[in-house]
C-alpha cells in the first residue's frame, strides 16, 4: 500500500480531476453525447497486451483467497460464483464478518471524518479512484463474463466504460447539488434606522450508512451510481453484491479502499459484504436502524420489502413488463434485424429487453406496401433465428444465461400451450463446450390471455400478441405498465398521430419511449449522462439513473444563523 498521501497532495486530487468533472457536469446539463471512457477495446487506448494482462489478473484470482481488500474480517468464506461459461466453481473466499453487526460498527467507527470532508475532497478521492478502476477494465471483463454470463464486448462495456461513466455522472451531479448554494453568507435586514445582520451557514448533513445491494446479471452497472452517489455526498457505504457475482464489485470496492487510505482515511467506509444464496445478509443489514440508505436492484418481492422499511430513503430498480408495438416502418427487413439483437442481447436477461410485442391482425405498413400479420411474424422469427444461429455472431450477442433458473422458465413457457413461432435453441459456444446457452422463444398469446403475458418472464422469452390494431397494442401496453411497471416501450410507425398517441399515452405511465431504431442502437441501451435509465414512477423502481433527486435525497442542508 502507498503511504498516506499529505493534506495538499489530498486536495490535489480534486485539481487534477477538475476537468473531468467539470465536463461530466455540463454534459448531465446538456444531454448530449458524451463519454469519458472509450468503450472499445482497443489496444492503442489501453495498451497492446491490456487484453491478455487482464486476462492473466483474472486467472490469477480464481480458485484462492482474495487478497486486495483493505476490510477487516473474521474469517473467508468461498462464494456461490460459478461460471456461465465453464459452469465451474471460481473458486474465490472472501473476507467476512460473522454477523451483520460488524459491518455496521465498522461503518459508524468510520463515518465521522469522511462527513467531516469537503465536498471537493470527496469527489477528487472518488474520481482517482474511477481512474484507477479504469486500468482494470479488462479483468473486470473476464470477471464479469464468469459471474454473469455476459459475451466478452459486453462485459467490458457494461462493467467497465459505461459503469465508469455512470459513476462519474452520479459523483458529478453529487458534487454540482452540494455546491449549489453558498456555504457562508451574511445576511441582512433592513430595519429602519438599523439593520439586522445575521452570519447564516448551510450545512450539508450526510443521512447515514447506505446499503447498496447488487443483482447478478449487471453487477457493476445497477450499482455504482449509488455507490458514488452516497459516497460523494459523505455517507459510509456496504456493498452486497449477489452472492453469484462478487467478483466485479470486489474490483470497484478494492479501488475506493485503496484511494481511501492512501489519502489517511478509513478503508471501511466502504465495505464489500459478501453472503451465500444459503445464508444471506441483506434483510438483517437493510433493518437495521443505523442504515438510512438502501439502493436495491432485483426482483419486485424483495423490492417491495425495501420501499417498505420505515426510516429509510430508497432507490429501487425492480422489474417491469415492457412492450413493442408494430404499426408500420420505411424498411421491414432493417426493423426486424433490430428487433432480433434487442431480443437477443445477452440472452434477453436484460430489464430493457421488450418481452411483449403487440402485432395488427391486418398486418402492418412497410414501405407502402401492407405486410400481412403471417408474414410479419415469420420474418420476425427468421430473424431472431439468423442471429442466433450465426456462426459468429450468434454465440457472441447471445453470452450465456447466468443461472439454471432462467432455463427452467424458459421450459416453463414451452409448456404454456400456445402456439410456438419459435422454438428456444440450445446455442454451442465454440470457446465454452460446456456453456448454459438458450436462445429466445417466441410464443403467441392471444390478447384476452392477459394473465399470461402480464407475468413477467426474464430471459429469453417473448410474446407476440395479434391485436385488433396499434391502438389496443398501445392500450394494452399501457395497462400493463401502469400495474406492474416497464422501464422501456419501444415502437414502429411513420404515422405521425399514431407517434404522438403513444408518445401521450406511455409517458403518462412513465415509461420512456423509443421509435424506429435500427441499426446500432437497441432499445435495451441507455446512455450515461443523456438517458434516464427508469423514472420513478411506476411500479418498476422508484428512482431514476441519474436525477438530481437521486444524489440529493442522501443529505440534508441544515441551516445555522449567528447573531453576532
Amino acid at each position: 500500500m502507498s503511504k498516506a498521501m499529505t493534506a495538499q497532495e489530498t486536495k490535489n486530487l480534486f485539481v487534477k480531476h477538475e476537468a473531468m468533472l467539470k465536463s461530466a457536469a455540463a454534459a448531465v446539463q446538456s444531454r448530449a453525447f458524451f463519454a469519458h471512457w472509450v468503450e472499445a477495446p482497443s489496444k492503442s487506448v489501453y495498451g497492446e497486451t491490456a487484453n491478455e494482462d487482464g486476462l492473466a489478473a483474472y486467472q490469477s484470482k480464481c480458485n484462492k483467497p482474495w487478497q486486495g481488500l483493505r476490510q477487516s474480517y473474521d474469517s473467508m468464506k468461498l462464494s456461490s460464483e460459478v461460471s456461465p461459461f465453464t459452469c465451474q466453481s471460481l473458486g474465490i473466499s472472501w473476507p467476512v464478518f460473522d454477523s451483520h453487526e460488524s459491518y455496521i460498527r465498522k461503518s459508524i467507527e468510520s463515518w465521522p471524518a469522511w462527513r467531516k470532508a469537503s465536498p471537493e475532497l470527496r469527489a477528487g478521492i472518488l474520481a482517482e479512484a474511477l481512474s484507477r478502476i479504469g486500468k482494470r477494465f479488462f479483468e473486470m471483463a473476464y470477471a464479469t463474463m464468469h459471474t454473469t454470463g455476459q459475451g466478452f464486448m459486453m462485459a467490458f462495456q457494461a462493467s467497465g466504460p459505461h459503469s465508469n461513466d455512470r459513476a462519474l455522472e452520479a459523483l458529478s451531479m453529487g458534487y454540482s447539488e452540494q455546491s449549489r448554494f453558498p456555504a457562508n453568507v451574511e445576511w441582512k435586514k433592513p430595519m429602519g434606522k438599523f439593520d439586522v445582520v445575521l452570519q447564516k451557514q448551510y450545512k450539508i448533513v450526510p443521512l447515514g450508512i447506505s446499503l447498496a445491494i447488487g443483482c447478478s446479471t449487471f453487477p457493476v452497472w445497477n450499482t455504482v451510481p449509488g455507490v458514488f452517489a452516497s459516497l460523494v455526498t459523505g455517507n459510509p457505504v456496504i456493498w452486497k453484491p449477489h452472492p453469484g457475482a462478487v467478483y466485479p464489485a470486489a474490483i470497484v470496492v478494492e479501488e475506493i479502499q485503496i484511494v481511501l487510505s492512501e489519502n489517511g482515511y478509513d478503508p471501511h467506509i466502504c465495505q464489500l459484504c459478501v453472503d451465500t444464496a444459503d445464508n444471506p445478509i441483506a434483510k438483517k443489514l437493510a433493518g437495521h436502524p443505523a442504515v438510512k440508505l438502501i439502493d436495491y436492484t432485483g426482483g419486485n418481492a424483495f423490492g417491495n420489502a425495501i420501499e417498505s422499511l420505515p426510516g429509510k430513503r430508497t432507490f429501487t430498480e425492480k422489474a417491469g413488463i415492457n412492450s413493442l408495438v408494430l404499426h408500420s416502418c420505411n424498411d421491414i427487413g432493417a426493423m426486424m434485424q433490430n428487433i432480433a439483437t434487442s431480443l437477443s442481447l445477452y440472452s434477453g436477461q436484460m430489464c430493457t429487453c421488450p418481452q411483449n410485442i403487440f402485432v395488427p391482425k391486418s398486418g402492418i405498413v412497410a414501405g407502402g406496401a401492407t405486410i400481412p400479420y403471417e408474414e410479419v411474424v415469420t420474418l420476425l422469427a427468421n430473424a431472431v433465428k439468423g442471429l442466433v444461429t450465426h456462426e459468429k455472431a450468434g454465440h457472441a450477442t447471445l453470452g450465456a444465461v447466468q443461472n439454471e433458473n432462467t432455463s427452467m422458465r424458459v421450459k416453463e413457457a414451452q409448456g404454456l400451450g400456445f402456439r410456438i413461432l419459435l422454438d428456444s435453441l440450445k446455442i454451442p459456444n465454440p470457446e465454452f463446450p460446456s456453456a448454459r446457452t438458450a436462445s429466445h422463444i417466441l410464443i403467441e398469446v392471444p390478447a384476452d390471455k392477459i394473465a399470461v403475458y402480464e407475468k413477467e418472464m426474464f430471459g429469453p422469452i417473448a410474446f407476440v400478441i395479434p391485436v385488433s390494431d396499434a391502438t389496443e397494442g398501445v392500450r394494452l401496453a399501457k395497462e400493463l405498465a401502469s400495474k406492474h411497471g416497464a422501464i422501456t416501450f419501444a415502437a414502429y410507425t411513420t404515422d405521425h398521430a399514431m407517434q404522438e398517441l403513444m408518445i401521450e399515452e406511455i409517458s403518462g405511465t412513465f415509461t420512456s419511449v423509443s421509435f424506429n431504431f435500427v441499426g446500432p442502437i437497441w432499445v435495451n441501451q441507455s446512455a450515461g449522462f443523456s438517458d434516464f435509465h427508469l423514472t420513478g414512477g411506476n411500479p418498476a423502481g422508484n428512482a431514476s439513473l441519474t436525477d438530481p433527486e437521486f444524489v440529493s435525497r442522501r443529505f440534508e442542508i441544515v441551516g445555522i444563523r449567528i447573531h453576532p
